[in-house]
């Protein structure tokens, strides 16, 4: 498996913002993830954290999912902890492209056109002080250190890619390697994790994990051991 700070700013950098928790209190929140893993918030008029002045402490809960069929089942849960504060003018577009990435919405425009003005919507943005996570199997703490400096999976974006793929085309392949492989009749097989280095399949409610020999460096060589899992029968 890829490293645990890995694994978990990969599925950070996928997942949409559940809602955020501010004096022990949960409210609905919109945002997404930038490129260095800190969560970005658009905060409307009205709403606790608009006009904050200062930080404030508070806990944004990232969900991860992946659509099997017509089904979304949870990958993963992420809670990110620490401090909020406004995002600094010179950072605001490249916040609100980490928003929109996630949560599309007209106000983003109205916070960068009109940023600093009392009445205007506002973007926000975590310092991480630790982030909680939950993902199959594991669960655990990582400090801010081990989070930030982790890098998500070079190869997810293509791994993405061919895992949809394959899981609408060619799940019979996929059923018939992995009995194969298990050497026992298996009932519904998905594609539910694929990294450089393994894949992971959904077999009923069990997760069976296949290993690569060696990592995959390119998305060639992903497609490439894929390819050799599934043609195993």
């Amino acid at each position: 498996m890829p490293p645990i700070a890995e694994r978990i700013r990969t599925l950070a950098s996928g997942a949409g913002v559940a809602r955020l928790t501010l004096d022990g209190v949960p409210f609905p929140a919109r945002g997404g993830v930038d490129e260095q893993g800190r969560p970005v918030l658009l905060v409307k008029p009205g709403e606790r954290l608009h006009g904050l002045e200062g930080d404030a402490v508070i806990a944004v809960n990232l969900t991860a999912t992946r659509l099997l069929g017509a089904v979304e089942h949870p990958r993963g849960l992420v809670e990110v902890q620490g401090w909020v504060r406004a995002v600094p003018e010179e950072d605001a577009r490249a916040a609100a492209v980490a928003v929109a990435a996630a949560c599309a919405d007209e106000d983003l425009f109205e916070a960068i056109e009109r940023y600093g003005e009392p009445g205007a919507p506002q973007l926000m943005r975590m310092d991480v002080a630790q982030v909680v996570y939950l993902t199959g199997q594991d669960s655990g703490v990582l400090d801010a250190d081990e989070y930030l400096e982790a890098e998500p999976d070079p190869l997810a974006e293509t791994a993405e890619r061919v895992l949809a793929h394959l899981n609408e085309s060619h799940r019979a392949q996929l059923q018939g390697a992995v009995a194969a492989h298990l050497g026992t009749p298996v009932g519904e097989a998905w594609l539910w994790e694929l990294d450089r280095y393994g894949a992971t399949v959904r077999v009923d409610d069990t997760l069976v994990r296949f290993p690569w020999p060696v990592p995959a460096r390119t998305g060639t060589c992903l497609e490439t051991a894929l390819r050799g899992l599934i043609c195993a029968c």
